[in-house]
């Protein structure tokens, strides 16, 4: 800072500066901050700010100077601290809104909404209406349907009940309904790929050979096939359903199952065409960010499409081909299950102290929040691109 001195001799005058180094110690008491946020969803269905209001206030404030010129200063210092207070003052609403309602709302947008979950289908989370908001929860209620890929705009009617939470001992609650998994697996079947093949060295042994036995009046009328390889194929028959009680999850599959002999350079020949109806319990768990899914076969069972004797007949397959799904079938599912879909939160917080619970219809995932990034760490990755500083200040920084 510099002062003028103005020495007059004469008809001349000289001009001298005078500088002086120094700092300001200042603090501030009485600071008074009211904010109110208003959220929304925007049109893509995303969690927003929407608008800010706000009243702040500076009681009082007090500096300390240094430098050479202190007295002089500490003389002003009256009509100072009062200009940095009333500068302060008018600084802090326009910095938080634009905290809020720019950098806030680009954290939000990282925030997934519609995704793809692998190949074959993808999620939609997006809001189905504008939170409700209480004195101490915040309920945000989420589409939470699966759509094929081959069918973006296929929408699955829901039926399932409304899920309640009651629970208040985690930070955060999800939870899932039965449409949740039903459109899941809707979608698999909608795409086509709940079938599966097995042929030739695919085939367990064992079960090859009990085939051959169970079927051979007919693969014997079938010289010169009797050793073509055999081909088994599962098909989902119908969509699977996922029923949820406080007792467990399971889930109803329906397929048919075709037993066929594939002799080289010839059309197939099928032995046998049978129905199948399994039950799978389903264990359901949350990690990194993913709910997961482990099934397992509980209850299994084979009969004829064609006749009740045909049925009975088949009875001697139900242990072995149980073992076949079990063993073979069952594994592979796990497998394409095992990466789950990942829960929307913003990027740079997770899930910690995870714990489900069943209920009739739905199931909740409790979890406390953890920041495992900085939230200026985030928000200066995703900070938009100045075009001009309407909010700049040399006294406030956000």
């Amino acid at each position: 800072s510099f002062f003028p001195a103005v020495k007059q001799q004469g008809l001349r005058f000289v001009e001298q500066e005078l500088y002086d180094i120094g700092s300001i110690n200042a603090s501030a008491d009485g600071v008074y901050i009211h904010t109110v946020l208003q959220l929304a969803k925007d049109e893509a269905g995303r969690l927003k700010i929407s608008n800010m209001t706000c009243d702040a206030s500076i009681a009082r404030m007090h500096a300390g100077f240094s430098g050479t010129l202190r007295k002089v200063y500490e003389f002003l210092s009256t009509f100072i601290v009062t200009g940095m207070r009333f500068l302060l003052s008018q600084q802090i609403c326009p910095s938080l809104e634009h905290a809020s309602l720019v950098l806030l709302n680009s954290l939000l947008d990282t925030v997934p909404v519609r995704n793809y979950v692998d190949e074959h289908i993808g999620i939609d989370y997006s809001l189905l209406r504008d939170p409700s908001i209480s004195t101490d929860t915040l309920d945000l209620d989420f589409k939470g349907m699966f759509f094929p890929r081959v069918r973006e705009d296929q929408e699955l009617e829901n039926h399932a009940v409304e899920p309640v939470i009651k629970e208040t001992e985690r930070m955060v609650y999800v939870a899932f309904s039965e449409y949740f998994f039903d459109s899941a697996m809707h979608s698999y079947f909608q795409a086509g790929v709940l079938t599966m093949e097995l042929q030739g060295e695919k085939v367990p042994k064992d079960l090859e050979v009990l085939l051959r036995a169970t079927f051979f009046g007919t693969i014997f009328m079938l010289s010169p096939s009797v050793d073509a390889p055999l081909r088994l194929v599962l098909q989902v028959s119908a969509p699977p359903r996922c029923t949820i009680k406080p007792s467990g999850t399971s889930v109803s599959v329906s397929a048919f199952l075709n037993i066929s002999l594939v002799p080289p350079d010839r059309p197939p020949v099928q032995l046998s065409s049978m129905a199948m109806e399994t039950k799978l319990s389903a264990k359901v768990f949350l990690q990194e960010k993913a709910l997961r899914v482990q099934l397992d076969l509980r209850r299994f069972r084979i009969y004829s499409k064609q006749s009740a004797l045909e049925s009975l007949a088949l009875f001697s397959l139900q242990a072995p081909l149980k073992t076949l799904l079990q063993l073979t079938i069952m594994p592979i599912i796990n497998e394409r299950t095992k990466k789950g879909v990942q829960i929307p939160l913003p990027e740079g917080m997770d899930f910690t102290r995870e714990v489900v619970t069943n209920h009739a219809g739905f199931l909740t995932v409790g979890a406390d929040l953890h920041f495992s990034k900085g939230l200026r760490e985030v928000i200066d990755k995703y900070r938009p691109v100045p075009t001009a500083t309407p909010y700049s200040s040399p006294w406030l920084q956000v």
